[in-house]
Formats: structure tokens, C-alpha cells, sequence
């Protein structure tokens, strides 16, 4: 009993330290966390399990994941009018979103043929296309202005926790000689299963009784200069991002030069490698979070954008010199962590504050259609490119760091816009 109160001084101590969120957003994060448990059972091995062991080619497998940038655009579309809709709502939407993957995920586990395949990811994407805005419109409807960066990156934190527990969890099943569509199946019931703590736990947060005018709503979105130039610098992050999903363990198992097989690493490096990639995500989430929530959001990104440039180096480097083809990847992965971590929270929160309340439904579906074209290109891109080793190839990496120069300029374009709305604010108020 004497040691209670030094055990509970820690807990305190953590308590002040952690933002003061609602209990809603607690439980969506901890909802979060089964469903990215589930993704990540499938991070590394989905594109290594279609190409060499149903026989697929990287680009059938490349077309097929870009599939969900299909389908998403659909689906983001639908989200903006459902969730400021009074019959489906922020509620209605994530349930549907989730029970849509999940069906999925069970369509995977079979994809024996091509049109299985795409009709997996296309309903993948959907579910995900219909997740996302509905889950950043709730974190900002039950957060106060001045913590919504920290609730975007607990969010973000118990995405990186679930991703590693899920990527650990299928690379120790995987090395004793597991089944690949038993990892398919156990994502399927983790959606399922957030399905269940959405139904249970979280109520509806649409309060507002604005009418609906679905063509004005978006148009009125559009005409927003500064997330019209967000959306546009935008569209280069997830082409990236996708690279790690698609291209990423293809290229790492069958391209690298100085691995520790033939062709490259082994699927339990691999493995390895993106639990280390996760596991600095969650270490470093809240505390660089915490440590820039000064600084400005679109000053973020373009420091993410920059350390994803460096990252891209990295992975390129082990052409030029294979002997250092470990500590290039184990470092390429950490710069890829970095870059997510200063990304993700800035870009939602960035997009939250921009938002109207009337509209922010449709203001995150229309961020989300960005990832819907990234996730249609990136990995058809990254797939082509494997499958031309000659003309492209590991040259890649290097496309892509050239390619964010357009999205840097296009980032300092948005940065003066907004310092000088806020100008123009002040001046008002005088």
C-alpha cells in the first residue's frame, strides 16, 4: 500500500501529458486498432502471395490494386452526401464501411482468377473509401480546434499500433509455414469486429440541419482557394504512400541487389522491416506531434515531403553500392516513418480547420478522392515499373523525388495563401 502513490504519480504524470480528447475519440482510436491489425496481416505479403504463389504478373497484381482507386472515387463521392446525410450519417457510414472491406477481404482469400481478384479490391476499396472521411469528419466533430492535431495523430497512432501488431503477428504465422488467405480471413473478422464497437460505443455526431445541395456543396468546396491548392500538392502523397503497400515488398523480395537471397530479402526480412518502419511510427507519433503543434501545417508538410525524398534515395541507393543494401532499407524505412508522422496529422488537422461544419463531409471526401487517384496510379505505376527492370526499373526512386518538386512548389504556393488570408483577417479585426 506505501507504494501506491509513487505508482500513481507515472500514471498522472501521463494522464497531463496526453491531450485532453473525449471519451468517443478514445474508442474509435482503440476501434481503429483492430481494424489496422487486420491491415496489417496483409501489408507485406498480399503482393508477394498473388505474384508467386497464384502466378499472377506484377502488373495483373499492380491493375488489380488500383482497383481500389476505382472504386474509391465512387466511394469518397458517396461519402461526401452520406455523411451529411440525416438517414446514414458519420454512424451509418463507418458501420457500412466496415462490413463493405470485410466482404472484401473474404473475396481475396479466393482470388484464384483475375476478376476475383479486382472484385476483392474494388469492394476493399469502397469500404475504405467510406472509412476514412467518415472517420476524420467524427474526430473533428467531438475535438476542439486547439487539439485536433493531437486527436489526428492518436488516430494515426493506433493505425502504426495495429499495422505492427498485425505485421508481426502474420510474419511469425507466415514463418511456420502458415496460409496465406487465413491472413485474408482474419482481416475480414477484424473489420467485422470494429463494426461491432462502432454499433455499440459510438453515437451520431451530425448535429447540423443545413440542407442538402449536393452539387452547390461541392462547388462551394472547390471555389476554397487554399485546399483547392492542397488538394493539388496532395495528390503526390499517396501516390507515394502506395508505393509501400504495392511496390515496396515486391521490389524488396524480387529487385534488390546485396539481400540476403538471390533476388533480393526474404519475406521474414521484409517482415521485419516494416514492423521496424511501424514500430518508429508509434514511437514517434504523439512526441513530434506534441513537439511541432507550433508549427505551422503546411510547413509539415513540406518537411514530409522532403524526408520521403530522402527515403526514395535510400531505397535506390543498394544499385549503385549493394553492399549496402541493409542499412540503406533499415534507414529508408525509418525515413518513410518520419515523413508519415509528420504528414498525416498536419494534412487532417489542415483540412479540418479549413472546413466549414456545414461541410465537412464533403471537405474530407474530397482530401480522401486524393488518396482514391493516388491508390489508382501508384501502384499501377510501381507494378509497370517492375515489370520493366531494363527501361525503369530501380530508376524509380528516383522518378519520384523529381516529381516532388511540383508538389513543393505547389505546398509554398498554399503556405503564402493561407499567411495571407490571415493577414487580411487581422486587418479586418483592426
Amino acid at each position: 500500500m506505501e507504494n501506491l502513490p509513487a505508482l500513481a504519480q507515472p500514471l498522472q504524470q501521463l494522464r497531463a501529458w496526453l491531450p485532453p480528447l473525449k471519451r468517443e475519440i478514445w474508442i474509435l482510436s482503440f476501434g481503429q486498432l483492430m481494424l489496422f491489425m487486420g491491415q496489417g496481416f496483409t501489408l507485406v505479403y498480399a503482393s508477394i502471395y498473388f505474384v508467386n504463389e497464384l502466378g499472377f504478373s506484377p502488373t495483373q497484381v499492380g491493375l488489380a490494386q488500383s482497383s481500389i482507386g476505382v472504386s474509391g472515387l465512387v466511394g469518397r463521392f458517396f461519402a461526401g452526401n452520406a455523411l451529411n446525410s440525416p438517414k446514414l450519417g458519420r454512424r451509418g457510414t463507418l458501420l457500412w464501411s466496415a462490413v463493405i472491406a470485410a466482404l472484401g477481404s473474404f473475396l481475396l482469400a479466393s482470388a484464384h482468377t483475375f476478376a476475383v481478384l479486382v472484385a476483392g479490391n474494388l469492394l476493399l476499396g469502397l469500404g475504405i473509401s467510406l472509412y476514412w472521411p467518415a472517420t476524420l469528419t467524427v474526430t473533428t466533430d467531438l475535438t476542439e480546434s486547439e487539439h485536433l492535431t493531437e486527436a489526428m495523430a492518436l488516430a494515426r497512432l493506433a493505425d502504426h499500433l495495429g499495422l505492427a501488431l498485425g505485421a508481426l503477428i502474420a510474419g511469425q504465422y507466415m514463418a511456420a509455414a502458415g496460409s496465406y488467405p487465413v491472413l485474408f480471413i482474419g482481416k475480414g473478422i477484424l473489420y467485422l469486429l470494429f463494426s461491432g464497437v462502432i454499433w455499440f460505443t459510438i453515437a451520431e455526431t451530425r448535429h447540423t440541419d443545413t440542407p442538402l445541395t449536393v452539387w452547390g456543396d461541392w462547388g462551394q468546396a472547390l471555389r476554397d482557394r487554399p485546399f483547392t491548392l492542397y488538394l493539388l500538392a496532395n495528390l503526390f502523397f499517396p501516390i507515394y504512400a502506395a508505393q509501400s503497400s504495392s511496390t515496396l515488398p515486391l521490389y524488396l523480395a524480387n529487385f534488390m541487389p546485396g539481400g540476403n537471397t538471390e533476388t533480393g530479402f526474404s519475406g521474414q526480412f521484409i517482415s521485419y522491416f516494416f514492423v521496424w518502419h511501424v514500430i518508429l511510427k508509434i514511437c514517434l507519433q504523439l512526441p513530434l506531434t506534441r513537439v511541432f503543434r507550433s508549427r505551422s501545417h503546411s510547413g509539415l508538410l513540406i518537411a514530409a515531403l522532403i524526408v520521403w525524398c530522402l527515403g526514395f534515395v535510400m531505397i535506390w541507393l543498394p544499385n549503385a553500392v549493394p553492399q549496402v543494401a541493409l542499412v540503406a532499407v533499415v534507414s529508408a524505412m525509418a525515413c518513410l516513418a518520419i515523413a508519415d508522422v509528420l504528414y498525416a496529422p498536419s494534412a487532417s488537422a489542415l483540412v479540418g480547420n479549413l472546413a466549414p461544419a456545414s461541410l465537412r463531409g464533403i471537405y474530407f471526401s474530397l482530401e480522401s478522392q486524393c488518396w482514391a487517384i493516388g491508390f489508382l496510379i501508384g501502384p499501377s505505376l510501381g507494378g509497370w515499373a517492375l515489370d520493366h527492370p531494363t527501361t525503369v526499373g530501380a530508376k524509380l526512386w528516383l522518378y519520384f523525388v523529381l516529381s516532388a518538386v511540383l508538389a513543393l512548389a505547389l505546398l509554398v504556393l498554399l503556405r503564402r495563401e493561407i499567411v495571407s488570408q490571415t493577414l487580411a483577417a487581422e486587418l479586418l479585426e483592426d
